[in-house]
């Protein structure tokens, strides 16, 4: 388990919304493998086999959730004395914040390394929000001149950001030690297998 948990947890965790909520479907598909271990018929490896669980386990959660906000949209459109409020469930969230701000900060720097034919055509045309038409005219090219530059543009923007955060991905979502350490705890509990 110690030896798939990174992997299973980071591949739970693009699913799900949450950490819990990918520790949880880890965990359930852990409980699954072991109850079912003797299907496992030796056709790709036991990673691909784990790996498979937990897309499943993830996918169904994901059906019944939308299931049951499709109940309950219905059972408040059914009950009109039902008053929603909307609610951003990061409002306040500091750390986002300042993560959202970091983020940007790499994408002003990326941006503002671009050759200047391309920079101004990425700003006109994705953060601006002009048409081609629209930048072609404002800087007097082809609007083809604008897509190939704006394709360019994105390219090499990119290849910058992943230049400066792509060795950072790899420490992205860490399953390891105490949470590790207790997911296989929780698993052989359920299992009742002696530790």
């Amino acid at each position: 388990m110690q030896m798939h948990n990174q992997r299973l947890y980071r591949i739970a965790r693009g699913l799900a919304d949450d950490d819990s909520e990918a520790e949880d479907i880890v965990q359930e598909a852990y409980v699954n493998a072991f109850a079912h271990f003797a299907e496992f018929r030796g056709e790709s490896a036991l990673s691909t086999w784990l790996c498979r669980i937990v897309v499943n386990e993830a996918l169904g959660r994901l059906r019944r959730s939308r299931r049951a906000a499709a109940f309950a949209k219905s059972a408040a459109r059914a009950n009109a004395e039902v008053i929603q409020f909307a609610l951003d469930k990061h409002s306040g969230d500091a750390e986002r914040t300042v993560a959202q701000r970091q983020i940007l900060s790499l994408v002003e720097q990326a941006t503002d390394r671009l050759p200047p034919a391309y920079r101004v055509v990425l700003i006109a045309r994705a953060i601006e929000g002009l048409s081609n038409d629209e930048t072609a005219e404002l800087l007097g090219v082809r609007p083809e001149t604008v897509r190939t530059r704006l394709h360019r543009a994105r390219r090499l923007l990119r290849q910058e950001l992943d230049e400066q955060i792509g060795p950072v991905l790899l420490n992205a979502f860490p399953f390891k030690g105490r949470r590790c350490e207790r997911l296989i705890d929780t698993v052989i509990d359920r299992l009742r297998f002696p530790a």
